[in-house]
């Protein structure tokens, strides 16, 4: 039988993506803010293997305005991917049940198509807990086509939807005259379209929504001016904390074991290249990424709760004004609070921005942002060269250091928007366009969810630790360990090995912010993967160590060697410094440029390289 492609639209934090997820068994990532599903995706529906249910961003009309919406208009239209000129044979509405003034607008615009649809009026529980009452079968007589009710985070929420979608006619796929389409949503006319709402909502709404008193009170608090800043600061600082004091035990456990793997390793083996490779290359190398996974896990949580609450697209509204002064807008805070997690969903979050340059500068200054991948790094430099004291009886001085490296990853990014600012406004570029965004209720947490999207961030990592971090560390094993040192040498083996070789060759370059041939060596595959340095410095220093050293762990080995200006040099480095390549890559598909890709990178290289410079030689001053 042919297969027929349904295509499930709504807007923005309408709960779409996790009815995707219901009627396709899928894993998709599911959040409350506009700039979640950038691109679409595709599963197959739970019903009927003959039918694919298709995936796409959110928007409020098919008149679209920035290029993830212009994904759901092209694809609608049959413009785009394998099925090309061909329209999806069916469209599944999704409507926000709590706000159907706006989302029944969309449906409406929607049926110019012509298509078969069935309308899913999610969000149902909410709307009767907030007093709404809709009249579905009023509704339904009224639009002509199904409406049911549903709660896509809930099993049995969804049972009326898949019967409805199974009930829908399987007409044979028809080519569209995309030029007619077109025309006759140009045609539309917004104010008869909301005329036409409003007459719909008055006969099927009969009592308004109410929301409780504690939810205007929370309301008031984290939108406040000044409060509300408050409230955000605690937040972060909270999670900043828990990301460094909460996982010790976790990591201190992993390396335990790491180790005690590692050793019962090397003990089943004979001594030669075998044994070095297995325990030195792949198990040193993969197991001091591994280390970080609770502190990484941490984050990740703390962002899904924050996400799945409703509090971050508050957090959007609060940031505006003070984004303004740089030149963005709020619409800018989600892309690039992602940049915390990873700056490759960061990068392609950017496309709910409408106005280019802002969307470009977000791009550009995402990399700044201290991603997951920079934190083994920021955490095993604090643990080599910052005490571990408590600060005021309620701190820890070593979270504080990565709360500074935090703070100084978002003003940088702050400053570099605002000097592009500068320069777009001498050739009248900026242009500044308000923002509008609809709040989600405050609502408990899906904690399913919030485990499924988790352990999909988590094993994504760990997947890069057993790809691109196993194949790194192999080939630094050999980088490091061939050619051999020659009879009757001297020095340690590695300073005649190719890693050596090559260390000593760009060491010059980089002599100035006081970094060693060592340090050289594992900011070369840190461009492939910035989680990579941990391990090639764990490499570097187990083979060239001595035998002493190879039972050490890497950090007392890194406070002997490193000076704290070399120590805080490498930091104020990896705060700037060029993204990873597949954030490269990203940015390179996203602005449609190798030169503005080029430039990108250019820049954040002249920055890291200055500033570890000014950090190096003021910190030799003030501990001469």
């Amino acid at each position: 039988m042919t297969v027929a492609y349904y295509a499930l639209v709504g807007a923005p934090n309408c709960g779409k993506t996790a009815l995707f997820n219901a009627l396709t068994g899928a894993r998709a990532k599911v959040a409350n803010y506009p700039g979640v599903t950038v691109d679409k995706r595709e599963g197959v529906f739970a019903g009927d293997a003959n039918i694919h249910i298709i995936d796409l961003p959110g928007t409020y009309s098919l008149r679209v305005t920035s290029p993830d919406e212009a994904v759901t208009r092209d694809l609608l239209l049959g413009r785009m991917g394998a099925a090309a000129m061909r329209s999806p044979d069916a469209i599944i509405a999704v409507a926000d049940a709590t706000n159907l003034r706006m989302t029944l607008r969309m449906v409406l615009e929607l049926q110019t198509l012509g298509k078969p649809m069935v309308v899913s009026l999610n969000l149902s529980d909410v709307a009767r807990a907030r007093g709404l009452s809709i009249d579905t079968a009023k509704l339904s007589q009224l639009l002509g086509v199904p409406v049911v009710e549903t709660v896509a985070v809930n099993a049995n929420g969804t049972l009326a939807i898949k019967n409805a979608i199974a009930a829908l006619p399987r007409a044979a796929a028809q080519h569209h005259d995309n030029a007619t389409v077109q025309q006759r949503i140009d045609a539309l006319d917004s104010a008869a379209l909301y005329r036409q709402v409003e007459k719909i909502l008055a006969q099927v709404v009969s009592t308004p929504i109410q929301l409780p008193a504690w939810h205007r009170s929370l309301d008031n608090l984290v939108m406040h001016p000044f409060w509300g800043l408050v409230v955000l600061l605690l937040v972060l600082l909270l999670v900043f904390q828990a990301v460094y004091a909460w996982a010790a035990p976790l990591m201190d456990g992993i390396e335990a074991a790491i180790g005690s793997f590692g050793g019962w390793v090397g003990g089943l083996l004979p001594e030669g290249p075998l044994r070095s490779l297995l325990v030195n290359g792949v198990i040193a190398g993969i197991g001091s990424v591994l280390v970080f996974v609770p502190q990484i896990t941490i984050l990740f949580a703390f962002i899904l709760l924050l996400e799945d609450s409703g509090y971050l697209p508050r957090a959007a509204f609060l940031l505006d004004n003070l984004l303004a002064k740089s030149g963005l807008s709020g619409r800018a805070f989600i892309p690039l609070l992602s940049s915390f997690a990873c700056a490759v969903p960061a990068v392609m979050s950017a496309r709910t921005i409408q106005d280019p340059r802002e969307r470009l500068v977000t791009i550009a200054i995402a990399p700044m942002l201290t991603c997951s991948a920079r934190l083994p790094v920021y955490a095993l430099i604090i643990a080599a060269v910052v005490p571990n004291h408590s600060v005021g009886g309620l701190f820890n001085l070593q979270g504080l250091t990565l709360f500074g490296l935090y703070l100084v990853g978002i003003v940088s990014a702050a400053v570099a928007a605002w000097v592009m600012k500068l320069l777009a406004r001498r050739s009248g570029q900026v242009q500044q366009f308000p923002l509008l965004m609809e709040l989600p209720t405050f609502r408990r947490p899906n904690f399913k969810h919030i485990l499924l999207s988790l352990w999909d961030r988590v094993s994504a990592f760990l997947k890069r630790a057993g790809t691109v971090i196993f194949a790194i560390s192999v080939v630094l094993w050999a980088l490091v360990s061939f050619p051999a040192a020659p009879a009757g040498a001297t020095g340690p083996a590695i300073d005649y090995s190719f890693a050596g070789m090559l260390g000593h060759l760009i060491q010059p370059l980089f002599a100035p912010l006081g970094f060693s041939w060592e340090m050289c060596i594992a900011m070369v595959p840190g461009m492939a993967a910035r989680e990579v340095v941990v391990a090639a410095l764990g490499t570097v220093y187990a083979v060239g160590g001595s035998d002493e050293a190879l039972q050490q762990s890497l950090i007392p080995v890194l406070h002997q060697q490193w000076s704290l200006a070399t120590a805080f040099a490498f930091l104020a480095w990896y705060v700037y410094a060029p993204m990873c390549a597949a954030t490269l890559a990203v940015i390179k598909r996203e602005t449609k440029s190798a030169r503005t890709t080029a430039l990108i990178t250019a820049y954040l290289f002249v920055l890291a390289y200055v500033f570890a410079f000014m950090v190096y030689r003021i910190t030799l001053a003030l501990t001469a």
